[in-house]
């Protein structure tokens, strides 16, 4: 079975990675899918992310990562996946977790969202976290993977 783990990935982080090592034991072949979303203001563009993730996920030969535009269901369809695959952090991600599965699933009723709880080490952990610790020269080796925390470090200097 394929599942999709769609985001922003901007930049990736341990607890992304963790959801990516855990849905690849769940499941066959899991997409991490980068969404390009010209509404946010990205630090690194989508090929640099798609880069980033490669290299943190080459030990996991059933991962892919791709990018897309426009709705994650769509983009579902289009690659024959009727699972989507989101973390949840803390309760006000739930809330917006299961409003969008409840609206994707009006999207295409062939959709089911699968949501993972995030290890409690990474309950704190978000990508803006991670990119206000960099950009005030704080340490971020302990939150992202190693090339991006060297990929942080060239950004903010």
């Amino acid at each position: 079975m394929l599942a999709i783990y769609p985001g922003s990935f901007d930049p990736i982080t341990l607890g992304h990675l963790d959801v990516i090592e855990r849905g690849a034991k769940m499941f066959e072949h899991v997409v991490v899918a980068v969404l390009y979303n010209p509404d946010k203001k990205a630090i690194f563009p989508v090929e640099k992310r798609i880069e980033q993730i490669r290299c943190c996920t080459q030990h996991l030969p059933s991962v892919e990562v791709d990018s897309f535009v426009g709705l994650t269901v769509e983009y579902a369809k289009l690659r024959q996946a009727n699972v989507l695959l989101r973390g949840l952090r803390v309760l006000s991600d739930f809330e917006k977790e299961l409003q969008m599965a409840h609206t994707n699933k009006t999207l295409w009723s062939g959709i089911e969202t699968v949501f993972l709880a995030t290890n409690k080490e990474y309950s704190f952990l978000s990508s803006s976290v991670v990119k206000e610790i960099a950009r005030f020269g704080g340490s971020v080796a302990h939150l992202v993977p190693e090339n991006v925390a060297k990929d942080l470090h060239l950004y903010y200097s």
